[in-house]
């Protein structure tokens, strides 16, 4: 049982910062990958463009109901084509649309990049209505040999025994441990029906499909738990099967390997 000092210490954020979304929140989460920071970085991009033609789309209304308006213009005009305005506002969007093309498609690119030099290999599967994971790659220092993978399942804890500062429906009993400024691939897929891995904070959101094995990789750049959901309408309790992100240096990291290893 932890005093109360502990889970005062646990609520305010001295552990770790916790990434989660928050009452009325309108905006993203804080990256916490390069991803995440390229995503945000092109939503703001974009808005720019998008007030702006707001703003002119807005104008020319008013300007058409100010100028012309059957109080001021009695008789109908007489001119139905306008060459030149008709090539501004054909090209114009498409100049727009170019320029917006640009930094979507190398964002695009750079989230369907395979890493190379892999640190950490995770394995995510989806079931209803919870996941289960798996790493990867470890050898036997002795031996040499591949040791047996890290497996455990992961479940959302229920309300009545959340710790302060834990958040409903989004704290789980074993959290997916990875390490900070190291290269992660991901490696999800589902053993029933469709679901989907997804942390707003990592920027990933990839489908989980029974009988395929889709990949992603991630690389943190900070320290923190990080929250996600199911993201697939996989049946009744899809809004139960959440997702625990702890990112922690890399020595904490090999320390909880070796522990999980040696269990």
């Amino acid at each position: 049982m932890k005093s109360i000092y502990e889970l005062a210490e646990r609520a305010i954020g001295v552990f770790g910062t916790f990434d989660s979304a928050e009452h009325w929140q309108l905006g993203f989460q804080d990256a916490a990958s390069p991803v995440m920071e390229g995503i945000i970085n092109l939503h703001h991009d974009l808005f720019f463009f998008l007030v702006l033609v707001l703003v002119f789309v807005m104008w020319m209304l008013a300007r058409i109901l100010l100028n012309f308006s059957a109080t001021k213009h009695n008789t109908p005009s007489g001119t139905s084509h306008g060459t030149t305005i008709e090539i501004i506002w054909t090209i114009t969007p498409s100049i727009i649309l170019i320029i917006v093309a640009v930094p979507s498609f190398a964002l695009l690119y750079s989230i369907d990049e395979v890493l190379d030099g892999v640190g950490v290999t995770v394995k995510a599967i989806g079931h209803q209505w919870y996941w289960s994971y798996e790493y990867f790659d470890y050898v036997n220092p002795t031996s040499g040999e591949l040791q047996t993978p890290i497996a455990f399942d992961s479940y959302m804890i229920p309300e009545d025994l959340l710790e302060v500062g834990q958040f409903r429906l989004l704290e789980v009993d074993n959290r997916v441990v990875l390490p900070v400024k190291t290269h992660v691939r991901l490696l999800i897929s589902a053993a029933d029906v469709l679901h989907s891995w997804a942390v707003p904070a990592l920027g990933i959101k990839v489908d989980a499909i029974p009988g395929r094995l889709n990949q992603t990789g991630t690389f943190i750049t900070r320290e923190g738990v990080f929250y996600g959901q199911c993201s697939e309408i996989c049946g009744v309790n899809h809004g139960f099967m959440p997702i625990t992100v702890e990112a922690v240096p890399l020595n904490k990291y090999v320390s909880w390997v070796a522990e999980k290893l040696t269990a």
